[in-house]
């Protein structure tokens, strides 16, 4: 039976350690030289309604280290673009291909493209959430710091698809989510109610200050994500003091370390001080988006 990743939730604490594990372990193997190709001989497709960077990079350099091989196929190239249903094109493109990953906007058009898939089918993003970055940052803390359980994890600014992802990652792994964000961007209601029946300890705040008070980890986002570039004067005043700065910094741990899923608007939500600054790990964050998702291909088309 196929396995697809959609959404953190629909992961096990087990599978998501086992994956942090794995991804850290083919770092290693990578680092030493070790080939490593148990996906000679399989291809992905990789859907894009939403342009990336890092997305798309680190993704089809994981397929060919792996042994495969990753085609880039975007609306104007396919019939998705002009109209052909979801479901059609699902079951005709998993039939040529071993995996897809799909970065779009719209959750339900992912949910759907799944539904009908006969492959596993990646969230490479929508607007509701973005798995393969969040499970990519918490291998980042797990390489940083002893362990995620008893850490306090601080997220400032917008209540976007990353505040709902790391929200689903923190009712699976029991760290404390303290979340800062203007009480008319909050996370999603029905993500923030499922975790919280299920015993997340999560703090829902105004007060950027307070949300990093003692925190081990402070992470951050872009004010407007794509697609929302006729909010953006709108949201850079509402946001302007969720900036991640030096004066934040006081609030968390000395050791706290900084994150950003980039791009990053310097000078916005981040200042270049803390950017370029001792704590930040955000081009570690970066480099291991590759490694994550090759654990990820691996577990799923392998």
């Amino acid at each position: 039976m196929k396995k697809d990743l959609l959404r953190i939730s629909e992961l096990s604490r087990d599978e998501i350690e086992g994956l942090l594990r794995r991804a850290i372990e083919l770092k290693s193997m990578q680092k030493k030289g070790i080939s490593h190709q148990p996906l000679a001989g399989k291809t992905m497709g990789m859907i894009f309604e939403k342009s990336s960077t890092r997305t798309r990079v680190s993704f089809e350099v994981g397929m060919m280290q792996l042994g495969g091989n990753a085609i880039f196929l975007s609306p104007r190239d396919t019939q998705i673009g002009r109209g052909e249903p979801v479901s059609d094109s699902a079951r005709v493109l998993s039939r040529y291909l071993d995996g897809i990953m799909i970065r779009t906007y719209s959750q339900e058009m992912l949910e759907e493209f799944a539904k009908y898939s006969g492959v596993p089918v990646i969230n490479g993003l929508t607007d509701l959430l973005h798995p393969c970055q969040v499970l990519t940052d918490l291998m980042t803390i797990k390489e940083k710091k002893a362990g995620l359980r008893d850490l306090k994890i601080a997220w400032i600014g917008d209540g976007n698809n990353m505040a709902n992802s790391w929200i689903a990652a923190a009712a699976r792994l029991g760290f404390e989510l303290s979340l800062a964000t203007p009480a008319s961007h909050r996370p999603d209601s029905k993500i923030l109610e499922e975790a919280e029946r299920n015993g997340a300890k999560i703090n829902l705040v105004e007060s950027p200050l307070e949300a990093a008070k003692d925190a081990d980890v402070i992470n951050t986002d872009v004010w407007a994500s794509m697609g929302q570039e006729e909010e953006y004067e709108d949201r850079k005043r509402l946001f302007a003091s969720y900036q991640v700065n030096s004066e934040l910094l006081t609030a968390a741990k000395s050791d706290a370390i900084v994150m950003h899923c980039l791009p990053a608007h310097r000078g916005e939500e981040i200042t270049d001080e803390v950017m370029e600054g001792p704590q930040s790990v955000i081009f570690d964050q970066a480099e291991n988006r590759l490694h994550l998702q090759k654990a990820i291909l691996e577990k799923l088309l392998g």
